[in-house]
């Protein structure tokens, strides 16, 4: 088991060269590692152009990991996901041809445009980490990660994900604009000949190895988590529940996903135990997609974030 500092030193040089190639989304970047170190998966929702597959890469590189991009059409098909047995005409026998999935870091591009029996090839996948073709079962990489993306903008031709699709991610993490002075960064490495996309002149490989992402994750398990933190969570998530504004709250998988969040969080970090503040930054992102609002509640101008900051904001933090 490796201690606590180099936990932190590892996590801090990943997120540093992170940063030094995705500029202005220190949010987004802590984000999604601390979906990835949770075990998790997440769907990143923003318009194009804000390096939202340039992220996957970058992560698998650091973290020198197989890497495998499904581009989400219309006319896509499980097996173009998940692989098919192919007959070889020399051996007269059926061969299985892997798909994509079969992969560590899965970036699943604009997952909404595909229809839902597709997207129902990942369900499997995402929650038991293997593949069941015709009744044999294959196990995934323990590494596993899908990332996904949509864009919030365009519904012509896409197919929204039920709710049990949704409830398979852990993180639902919205891709904002950077700042002017980030985007001007940006700008400015384009203007001085440097290409963000270039990887390999970019970043090392391998910064931290997968083992080590292995061990943190089962670091992570000790992360002490106190009765009044867990009650803490517990009274958030009931209160999503509210008949008056909502038509569909949060689970105890939601809780549970909430707590395995907090935790990798608060490693991130450097600590040891889990905070308030750690199930206060988690609880938006890991929740938002999972609470359905009534018609009526969103037609007055209601959101998920905005319900969700208020119960934050009323209910008590333990001391």
């Amino acid at each position: 088991m490796e201690g606590l500092e180099k936990i932190r030193m590892g996590l801090e040089a990943v997120g540093q060269s992170m940063t030094r190639v995705i500029q202005g989304q220190e949010e987004v970047i802590e984000q999604v590692l601390t979906c990835f170190l949770a075990g998790g998966h997440a769907i990143l929702e923003g318009v194009p152009g804000l390096g939202k597959t340039l992220l996957a890469r970058t992560l698998a590189r650091l973290v020198n990991a197989d890497y495998r991009r499904i581009q989400f059409t219309p006319d896509l098909l499980p097996s173009d996901i998940v692989g098919t047995n192919i007959f070889n005409m020399q051996t007269a026998k059926f061969v299985f041809r892997r798909g994509p999935i079969f992969t560590e870091i899965l970036l699943a591009d604009e997952i909404n445009r595909t229809p839902p029996k597709s997207q129902a090839a990942l369900l499997e996948a995402m929650e038991e980490r293997q593949v069941t073709i015709e009744g044999v079962t294959r196990p995934l990489p323990d590494l596993f990660f899908v990332m996904a993306t949509q864009n919030p903008i365009e519904y012509e031709g896409t197919y929204p994900l039920p709710e049990t699709q949704l409830d398979r991610f852990m993180m639902k993490i919205i891709v904002d604009y950077p700042e002017p002075h980030a985007e001007l960064a940006v700008i400015r490495s384009y203007a001085q000949g440097k290409d963000l996309h270039d990887l390999e002149s970019l970043i090392p490989a391998g910064v931290i190895t997968k083992e080590s992402v292995l061990s943190i994750r089962r670091f992570i398990l000790r992360i002490v988590t106190k009765e009044e933190i867990l009650g803490y969570i517990r009274t958030i998530v009931a209160e999503t529940r509210d008949p008056v504004y909502v038509q569909l709250g949060a689970s105890p998988r939601a809780a549970v996903a909430v707590l395995k969040a907090s935790r990798a969080l608060a490693a991130l970090r450097g600590s040891e135990f889990v905070t308030p503040d750690e199930v206060k930054d988690v609880i938006v992102p890991v929740l938002r997609h999972r609470v359905i609002l009534r018609p009526e509640a969103l037609i007055d101008g209601l959101t998920s974030d905005f319900f969700l900051q208020g119960i934050l904001n009323r209910v008590p933090v333990p001391r």
